[in-house]
Parts: C-alpha cells; structure tokens; sequence
C-alpha cells in the first residue's frame, strides 16, 4: 500500500508540532543551557532526534517520507524567520530578550538566580574578556544566545 498525499500532509503536521512543543521546551529551560554545548548536551540532541524522529514519520523509513519531514522544518524556520522580521516583538516573545547580569560593577544576584547562571560561570565569561572582578565590569548581558557579553569600564576609571 502506498502514501498518500494525505499521509503525508498528516506527516507534515505531527512534524510542525513537534517543532513547536521542542522550540517552546528549550524556552522553559532558559538561554544558558543552550550555549557552548557539552558532549552530555551533543548525546541529549542527539536522542530528542532519534526520539521525535518516529513521531514525525510514524516509524516509516521512506525517502519520500524523509523528504516532507525535513521540507516542513526548513519550511517552517523559513517562515518564523520572516515573522520575525515582520513583527519584531514576536522574536522577543519566541526568543526572549537579553538580560543585564552586572551592572556599574555590581552583580544582578536574582537574575543570575533567574537566569540559572552560577558565580563561576559569570567570573569565566569575565576573565575570557580578562577582567578579573565585577567591578571592572560597566555592564555584563546575558545575551539570547546563551552567551554572555561584558563591557569593561574605562581604563582610566580601573585605577
């Protein structure tokens, strides 16, 4: 028995609410969990895959199969994209917004606490811009990516 078009319109689907439900599971977990991945998070990526992998193509292992699941997703990110673009404060609602973690040398303790982001990994991404300490910091931002950009204060207010 073949696939149908309607088969396939069906695997379009369960794939588009897959890709949704996974976007808005990685926006529970917070920004800092998706930077600089580690091979735990690889292997975690990894089996999502091999897992959502059957609920898009009902277990089926055709190419034709295949072929829609992957154009719905790159379909899809296409049109998010220009959502996006279109109305920006959607991307702020999908992606979040950055986060001030210092600010004039003083630690955000309760946006770290937010944030899930430790002491040791505000004082990494510090010293990766060779700062020693918040106070040399005129801001630090937790940025939508994950990442964590520092601004130094001037060299002639670091005395």
């Amino acid at each position: 028995m073949g696939i149908t078009a309607y088969d396939l319109s069906v695997l379009a689907g369960k794939t588009a609410v897959v890709l949704f439900v996974l976007t808005a599971l990685y926006r529970v977990l917070s920004k800092r969990s998706l930077s600089n991945f580690t091979v735990y998070d690889l292997v975690t990526v990894m089996a999502v895959a091999n897992a959502v992998q059957n609920a898009m193509t009902a277990g089926r292992g055709q190419v034709l199969v295949g072929i829609v699941c992957s154009a719905t997703l790159l379909l899809l990110a296409f049109g998010i994209s220009r959502v996006f673009t279109s109305i920006p404060a959607s991307e702020r609602v999908v992606l979040g917004e950055p986060v001030l973690l210092i600010h004039g040398g003083r630690v955000l303790a309760d946006r770290l606490r937010r944030e899930h982001i430790t002491r040791n990994q505000l004082q990494e991404a510090l010293r990766a811009y060779g700062l020693a300490a918040p106070n040399d910091v005129k801001m630090a931002v937790l940025e939508i990516d994950g990442s964590i950009s520092v601004v130094p204060k001037d060299v002639a207010g670091r005395g």
